[in-house]
């Protein structure tokens, strides 16, 4: 099956740390699999408990970036 791309910016494939921050002290870590200025696809071990709106923290410079939960996957 093949499936149309509907992304209105191409993701380049990435494999970096991070963290979903959000309530100022909590956090749960996480790998960015790709990234665009559009998205990001987030791999972690448990969605359980994590906030619809939330901050993407990277760990390689820090930089964070406003999200929120658009699509979750099987």
């Amino acid at each position: 099956m093949i499936t149309e791309e509907r992304r209105k910016t191409l993701r380049r494939r990435v494999l970096k740390g991070a963290t979903i921050a959000f309530d100022r002290t909590s956090g749960i870590r996480c790998m960015v699999r790709n990234l665009s200025a559009d998205g990001a696809c987030l791999e972690l071990d448990c969605s359980v408990g994590i906030p619809r709106e939330f901050v993407l923290v990277l760990d390689s410079d820090r930089s964070s970036f406003a999200s929120r939960i658009v699509w979750t996957g099987p």
